[in-house]
């Protein structure tokens, strides 16, 4: 029986070890990755078609309220300059929902252990979340694109660009997401997060705006606001024209995305607020 035990344990084994790549447990990172996007698939009509709905009303409001009167910014007739904006600004705020509603439903329910029992490094738990966040991100902008192009016959200039700061802003908030999620114990704290912190970022981040219109004070603080520069990079994508160089935006983003990266693999490795 021992034998038989032995050599069963070895046979599982050898199984889990052709499912890995090299130190990388694909089977484990599949199984969550696939979870991750199964959860806002499942409630498309919350998940994509709810953020398409807002992306609209907010496009139609500040079109009908102050498109008239605005005229062009930059060149760029106001409406056409403010829609990469909110299409960016939907995009980061649904990343990082996945993230940080998918842990704290974990753990408020009681079921985090099944997340954290499986041979999972902290790495991979990591890219796991952010497959999810990266795959909202991306069928919400597509969903956005698509309806841009069919209501206001706006295309894109730069795909690659627009491509890029798409997925660059999915990651940040969705690093961040993560942080948030293993940081609340509660809903309303969670909330709390949201509402006083991630939400003033992307509406203070010339989603509806110029920062060059802002006084020279406001005009600086904006400037340290990675959002920001996402925003702006989505803008130059999309319409060609931004508030700051393109690279400069790119460079910003990817420091802040693997900065909070390694905060969330941080607390992902000890545990916090995760292990009781």
């Amino acid at each position: 029986m021992t034998g038989q035990a032995a050599r069963f344990g070895s046979g599982s084994a050898q199984a889990m070890g052709t499912r890995r790549f090299g130190r990388v447990n694909g089977l484990g990172l599949m199984t969550l990755a696939g979870r991750e996007i199964r959860r806002f698939m499942v409630v498309w009509t919350q998940t994509l078609m709810a953020p398409l709905i807002t992306a609209g009303l907010f496009l139609m409001i500040f079109s009908i309220a102050i498109g008239p009167r605005r005229g062009e910014v930059m060149g760029v007739d106001f409406t056409n300059f403010i829609a990469p904006g909110i299409l960016m600004m939907t995009v980061i705020q649904n990343a990082f929902a996945n993230t940080s509603s998918s842990i704290v439903i974990s753990k408020v329910q009681g079921n985090i252990v099944d997340t954290l029992m499986p041979p999972l490094s902290a790495g991979e738990l990591l890219l796991g979340y952010l497959a999810g966040a990266l795959g909202r991100g991306f069928l919400v902008a597509l969903a956005i694109a698509l309806g841009l192009y069919v209501v206001l016959g706006l295309g894109i200039q730069h795909p690659l660009w627009a491509l890029t700061f798409v997925l660059l802003g999915s990651a940040f908030l969705g690093g961040l997401g993560i942080v948030a999620g293993i940081y609340a114990n509660k809903f309303d704290q969670m909330a709390a997060i949201t509402n006083f912190i991630v939400t003033p970022l992307a509406f203070l981040s010339g989603t509806f705006y110029s920062v060059e219109a802002l006084p020279p004070v406001l005009n600086t603080i904006t400037h340290f606001n990675p959002i920001f520069y996402l925003i702006d990079g989505a803008r130059y994508g999309v319409i060609g024209v931004s508030d700051s160089a393109p690279m400069l935006g790119l460079t910003v983003g990817i420091a802040s995305t693997l900065l909070i990266c390694l905060l969330a693999w941080r607390m992902l490795a000890t545990g916090y607020r995760l292990k009781a």
